[in-house]
């Protein structure tokens, strides 16, 4: 089938075993690879009740159709298992380099299962699949462990060009339940905690190098489709905004809104708005845009500190979402501050938003008298231990290591703890914007704001964010859009240029098949049916789709607003007549 080369790498570390399998077309052609492809895998090679942190489990990094094409935002990969953080199906996704090297080295996707008995780093190029030693690398930081991979390549492997690596960081060796898989320095797989799950198979990278170039059924058509996004992009209002502030604009935006959260969940404005913002990190840093492969947007802030203690470090970002989570949540009153936050954080390999917010909840915990632990909102280097902490599993660290569900239960303080099957919000409150309630109570990953971007219609007044009667139809075309975009797989910051239409471009010029809205939302169904399948078979409830009881019970001071549970109630029921799932969740018996 056009668009994909057809092939899986089985990696079994248990018996240090390497086999090449066939993809049948129809299931590319039912997938359309990446996270409906992964989905399959998943189900077909995890035993219910497997232990995320045990052999049994699986890890699938895959790219998509329009991987390796000219599409615009394809230059991404996806990394898919089951979550240590949440039980359930983990799913993260990273831009940089490395989808390209994938493609070059002639593979959709890659299964790795079993465990190692040593620490080993696996190479994928067009040379084959080896599985090296890698006792020197072990305990190295994300970065250290990247540049002596990409080292050996260049020594061992003269024909490969530039490769693509992935490096896991001491959070994932140690079994952080949300430490990340890191790629090109500070492009994170940041969620669900699919680093831990490499940690505990012993695999410290993955690296892909090679040249190849995959067969697509209209190379034409897509070559007249980037030169017409490129042309459109260049007056596109999003476009600029990303490419001259990156997401960093986010934080007056919701500030704005009263919906960026801020002391642990307490507020939704941060009076120290400005030396946390865009223009505080555009000042007092030096920022040049920094772009993924085939990418116009360079929504990236590659930042350099100008002054103070932390001056000349760099780091690409920080993120909105670290931001918020740095800023908001633990009110860190400056840029410079967060951004050694983040850096410390993609050093150890960490979710930044997992661990902000559990540094909010230790400190509201100490606050409480619920933990003996010195820590207080704004204390940076405070926050720095705790991080080390985590990482290493020392101390306290080691409960929240664990994640959010464990330390609250450990602390009793179940009430307080704000997550959605044990993985938090990003930065979005849903109390102001409900339609992000009913995005973080679905999500199949844990509390998520990226299966459907739902905050850009509310914010941008494309939707009514009070609106409750009839969000949930809305709500479903988004995410069966952006589920799409997970399957080719494109950059969620090219969902405004690329709508139904230009999906269907692109699957058409990718993989030759011609499938207008309706056929790209069965496949969407289809993926999420899959999806809810798995996690009901590991113990997934409806219960599980509700939210913490304080976005029902505690207001939010600057604007008095709560999401009622009866809200949230008409959503979810909405939702899942939408979705043709039962009273309880439950999709039909597959086909």
């Amino acid at each position: 089938m056009r668009g994909f080369y057809g092939t899986l790498i089985h990696v079994d570390l248990s018996r240090t075993a390497v086999e090449r399998e066939d993809l049948p077309e129809d299931l590319l052609r039912e997938t359309l690879g990446g996270k409906g492809l992964a989905v399959e895998l998943l189900l077909r090679h995890i035993p219910q009740g497997a232990d995320p942190l045990g052999p049994d489990n699986c890890v699938v990094i895959a790219g998509g159709a329009a991987t390796g094409s000219p599409v615009w935002g394809s230059c991404r990969h996806g990394i898919y298992a089951k979550s240590p953080q949440t039980g359930l199906f983990a799913e993260s996704y990273s831009g940089g380099t490395v989808a390209e090297r994938m493609a070059g080295a002639g593979v959709d996707a890659v299964l790795i299962r079993g465990s190692s008995e040593r620490p080993v780093w696996i190479e994928i190029g067009e040379a084959g699949c080896f599985v090296h030693d890698a006792s020197d690398l072990w305990g190295r930081d994300t970065f250290e462990t990247e540049d002596r991979v990409k080292e050996w390549i260049r020594a061992n492997r003269p024909e490969a060009g530039k490769p693509g690596v992935l490096a896991i960081g001491p959070a994932a060796e140690n079994g952080v339940a949300f430490a990340v898989v890191e790629n090109d320095y500070w492009r994170s797989a940041g969620r669900t905690g699919t680093g831990a799950v490499l940690g505990a198979k012993r695999v410290k990278a993955v690296a892909f190098w090679g040249k190849r170039a995959k067969e697509f059924a209209d190379p034409d058509l897509l070559k007249r489709f980037a030169g017409d996004v490129a042309r459109e992009g260049k007056e596109n209002p999003g476009v600029k905004a990303y490419k001259s502030m990156g997401t960093s604009m986010l934080v007056d935006i919701m500030n704005e809104a009263g919906g960026f959260p801020t002391r642990y969940w307490h507020k939704g404005r941060a009076d120290h708005r400005e030396g946390i913002n865009a223009s505080a990190l555009h000042e007092r840093c030096d920022v040049k845009p920094h772009a993924c492969l085939k990418c116009f947007m360079a929504c990236g802030r590659l930042s350099t500190v100008k002054a103070g203690r932390h001056q000349g470090l760099v780091v690409e970002g920080p993120e909105f979402e670290t931001i918020y989570a740095f800023g908001g949540l633990c009110e860190v009153a400056d840029i410079e501050e967060i951004a050694y936050l983040n850096d410390l954080c993609d050093r150890l390999g960490l979710d930044t938003i997992t661990a902000g917010n559990l540094v909010g909840f230790t400190i509201e915990a100490a606050k409480r008298g619920a933990v003996d632990y010195d820590i207080d909102y704004g204390q940076v280097d405070r926050m720095a231990a705790l991080l080390q902490d985590m990482a290493y599993r020392r101390g306290i660290g080691d409960v929240l290591a664990r994640g959010i569900r464990h330390a609250a239960a450990a602390w009793g303080l179940e009430d307080l703890a704000i997550h959605v099957k044990g993985m938090e919000p990003a930065g979005y409150d849903p109390r102001v914007l409900k339609g992000m309630g009913l995005a973080y109570g679905t999500s199949d990953r844990g509390a998520c704001h990226l299966r459907a971007t739902f905050y850009k219609p509310e914010l941008s007044g494309m939707v009514d964010p009070e609106m409750i009667q009839g969000k949930a139809k809305i709500f479903c075309e988004w995410e069966d859009r952006l589920t799409i975009f997970d399957t080719l797989i494109l950059c969620r910051f090219y969902r405004d240029l690329y709508q139904w239409d230009s999906l269907a471009e692109i699957i058409r010029g990718t993989a030759g098949l011609d499938l207008d809205t309706e056929g790209m939302r069965r496949v969407a169904g289809r993926i999420k049916d899959q999806i809810r399948r798995f996690n009901i078979r590991e113990g997934l409830t409806a219960e599980d789709d509700r939210l913490p009881v304080r976005f029902h019970t505690e207001p939010l001071p600057e604007t008095g607003k709560v999401l009622t549970e009866e809200q949230m109630e008409i959503m979810l029921r909405e939702y899942y007549r939408e979705r043709g799932w039962d009273e309880n969740g439950t999709p039909p018996a597959a086909p």
